[in-house]
C-alpha cells in the first residue's frame, strides 16, 4: 500500500494528537468519520500505523536530566551482544538502546532526576554491565521536535 495525500494528512494529524479519533480527523479534513475510519484501519492492517503512544512529560515527573551515552564494548568476542543488551535493557532509567556503527557500539538514552542521580546510575548500573569498555556521556540541553518525513504543520490538507 502506498499512502495517498489524504492518508498522509491523516498521519500528520494523528502524529500530533492520536486522541483525535476518526471523527476529529474527519472534521479537520472535511471527510466523514466512516471514510476516515476505513483509511485508518487499512493503514493499521498494512502496518503503517503501528500503534499509539502516550507522550509523558518526564520533567513533570521529576526527571530533569537526559543523558546520551556512547558505549564501546571492551571485547566484542568475550561478551555476547545479546548478554549486554539483556543487561542494559533491564535498567529502568535506560529509555532506548541503539546498536550503532561508528565510534561506539551502542548509544543509550538515560533519564535521571539530576546529575547526582545520573552519576549513581552510571557508577552502580552502567559501569557494572558485562563487557563495558569506553563510555562517553552527552547531557541534553534542549530538544526540538521535527516534523519528519510526513511534512510540517504548514502543509495544507488535500483538497
Amino acid at each position: 500500500m502506498t499512502p495517498d495525500a489524504t492518508d498522509l494528512a491523516i498521519l500528520r494529524l494523528l502524529s500530533r494528537d492520536a486522541t483525535l479519533g476518526a471523527a476529529g480527523v474527519g472534521r479537520a479534513l472535511g471527510l466523514t468519520q466512516p471514510a476516515i475510519w476505513r483509511r485508518i484501519r487499512r493503514m493499521q492492517d498494512y502496518g503503517i500505523i503501528a500503534g499509539q503512544r502516550v507522550q509523558i512529560d518526564t520533567a513533570a515527573l521529576g526527571f530533569g536530566v537526559t543523558v546520551f551515552l556512547g558505549i564501546r564494548l571492551a571485547t566484542k568476542g568475550r561478551t555476547s551482544l545479546d548478554e549486554f543488551e539483556r543487561a542494559v535493557t533491564a535498567i529502568p532509567e535506560v529509555q532506548t538502546v541503539q546498536h550503532v556503527l561508528g565510534q561506539f557500539d551502542y548509544r543509550l538514552r538515560i533519564l535521571a532526576r539530576d546529575i547526582a542521580d545520573f552519576e549513581r546510575i552510571l557508577r552502580r548500573r552502567i559501569m557494572t554491565l558485562p563487557g563495558i569498555g569506553q563510555v562517553e556521556a552527552n547531557v541534553l540541553l534542549s530538544e526540538e521536535r521535527r516534523p519528519g518525513p510526513l511534512g510540517s504543520d504548514a502543509d495544507p490538507p488535500p483538497v
